[in-house]
Order: structure tokens, then sequence, then C-alpha cells
């Protein structure tokens, strides 16, 4: 039986992904943020291993990290404390988000309201405006229906390194996209083989839209990937403000 999302891909989930220049990818949000004219206390919400908390962090934002993987979680701190980046780190499930404090914005970039089935957006939603400061800005972006339909469907994509290979096959569902993930890492002169199951949900703009109203959380723009036209680009940025 596969195993959760991310519990043996957390510790090379950067390393496989450094084709996706997040360099240029934080710059993107601390230019937002700073033209938002947002606080400086932030918490990402499906931080992964806290590349975006960890750049926004050395940009001067007092960060936290949440995310609902442990094995997730363990990686952002290691990989916090090895960087000499200070940063909080808590496990919270994004579908019922609660905090003891208000956060003057929430980020929540590459896919982590993907995994969040219809249903439980508008709840969500919900949760995470009240863990806002007034007028706090709240941003999250999904793999647009676009990418996850076009690109990412039915197919199968390999990523093959000198100390792990990467297998990846994706079927194609109604209202989702379900991923079979294959890690063969190495250990010594063998290859281990691990297996993980991925379910991500193909949210239609409209939609996301809908689940906002009634929020508290005001819908300030909509974009593609790094502000480009939304039309055709691989995801859908949405930036909103509580009242």
């Amino acid at each position: 039986m596969a195993a959760q999302a991310y519990d043996y891909l957390s510790g090379w989930f950067e390393f496989l992904n450094d084709d996706c220049d997040y360099p240029k990818w934080s710059q993107y949000f601390i230019e937002g943020l700073s033209r938002l004219g947002t606080g400086k206390k932030g918490l990402e919400l499906g931080c992964g291993s806290g590349v975006f908390c960890r750049a926004l962090a050395r940009a001067g934002y007092a960060m936290t990290g949440a995310d609902i993987s442990c094995a997730m979680l363990n990686e952002a701190e290691r990989r916090a404390a090895e960087e000499g980046v200070r940063v909080q780190f808590v496990q919270a499930d994004a579908a019922a988000l609660k905090t003891p404090e208000k956060y003057d914005f929430i980020l929540s970039p590459n896919d982590c309201i993907n995994y969040l089935p219809p249903q439980k957006l508008h709840a969500a939603f919900m949760h995470i405006a009240r863990c806002l400061a007034p007028h706090g800005v709240f941003w999250f972006d999904v793999s647009s229906e676009y990418k996850l339909r076009e690109k990412v469907a039915n197919n199968m994509f390999c990523d093959d390194r000198d100390d792990v290979t990467y297998v990846e096959q994706n079927k194609l569902f109604p209202d989702r996209v379900e991923t079979e993930v294959t890690l063969f890492t190495r250990e010594g002169e063998l290859f281990r083989r691990r297996d993980e199951r991925h379910i991500r949900y193909i949210h239609k703009e409209e939609a996301l839209c809908a689940a906002l109203a009634g929020t508290g959380l005001e819908i300030l723009s909509r974009e593609g990937h790094l502000g480009e036209d939304k039309e055709g680009s691989d995801r859908l940025n949405i930036i909103c403000k509580r009242a």
C-alpha cells in the first residue's frame, strides 16, 4: 500500500524541483506583498519543506510555516536550521486552520489548495479568514485546470539522478488527478523503492471565487504564474483581502 503524500518525497522535494526557479518565484511574492502594503507577520499554509518561508524570513518577514505532513515539517526545520533562518513550524490542516494569533498575511502557494476537495473549500476559506488580522491578505495559487487536464492527466513523468529516480504516473478522474509516485533512492550499492499517492483536485476559477463568497475575503486580483496572463497559465493566483 502506498504511503501518504510526501512521506518519502519530502526529503527530495526541493532537489527534484530545482527547475522551479524558487528565487524568482519567492521574489514574486516578496514584491507582491510589498506592493500590497501588508505587515510583516506571515503564515505559509502548506509550507512543505519551507522554501518560501525561508526566503520571506530572509527578506525581513516574521514567518510561521504550517503543513499537515510531519515528514515535510521535519525537512523544513532541518533546512531552516542548516541555513540559519529563523522560522516557526507547526502542524495544521488547511481544511480547518486554527491559530492562536492573527496574521498580516497568509500565503498558500504551490498546490496546497489543490489537495482540498471541492466540498471543503468554503469552510477552509472561512477558517483562513478568521486567522487574518483586519485587512490581512490571503494569497493562494492552484495548479490550473488547463495544467492538470492538458499536461498532467494520464501522463507519466520521470527524473533519473545519480542518487534518486523519480517516477510519477497520473490518472484523470472527473474532478481530480490521482498520482502514484515511486522513488528509488540509493542506499550504499543498492536502491530502495518507496511508493506514495497524491490526489490533486481540479478547481475551476469560478468555483474558487464562489467558495470565497461569504467568507469576508474580497478578491483583489486573479493572475497566472508569476503575474502572467491567467489564460493558458499553469497556475492561477487569487489574491484576497479581509475586510
